[in-house]
C-alpha cells in the first residue's frame, strides 16, 4: 500500500520536495537498480498527464521530486492526483507514494 503525501504546487514557481524511503525496521531503503516516474493528473481517469522529474540518490533512500517554473505555470490552478512508482532490476513496479496536488494560482507573471 502507497503512503498518502499531499503536496502543493506554486504555479508558475520551480518546485522540489524529497521523500525518505525507510524499510520496515526502519533502515535506509536503498534505491540502487531502481528507475522511478511520477505523473500528476487532473483526475485518476484523465487522459493528460503532467511528468515530474525523479531522481533517486542510491542508498540514501532519497527521492526527489522537481518541476520547473515553466512546467508548473502551465498546470491549470486546481486540485489534481498524483502518485510515485519503483521499477525495480526484475522490471516489478510499485507504487509507493500518492495523494494530491493543489496547485495553488499564480498572480505576478514574467
Amino acid at each position: 500500500m502507497a503512503t498518502k503525501v499531499n503536496l502543493v504546487v506554486d504555479q508558475g514557481a520551480d518546485f522540489t520536495t524529497t521523500i525518505t524511503l525507510t524499510n520496515d525496521d526502519g533502515s535506509t531503503f536503498d534505491l540502487t537498480d531502481y528507475s522511478a516516474a511520477s505523473q500528476i493528473r487532473k483526475h485518476y481517469t484523465s487522459s493528460n498527464a503532467t511528468n515530474m522529474s525523479v531522481t533517486l540518490n542510491g542508498n540514501s533512500g532519497i527521492v526527489t521530486l522537481t518541476m520547473n517554473n515553466s512546467v508548473t505555470a502551465a498546470l491549470t490552478s486546481g486540485r489534481y492526483v498524483y502518485d510515485l512508482e519503483l521499477t525495480d532490476s526484475s522490471n516489478v513496479v510499485s507504487r509507493i507514494v500518492e495523494g494530491t496536488v493543489t496547485v495553488t494560482p499564480q498572480v505576478t507573471s514574467s
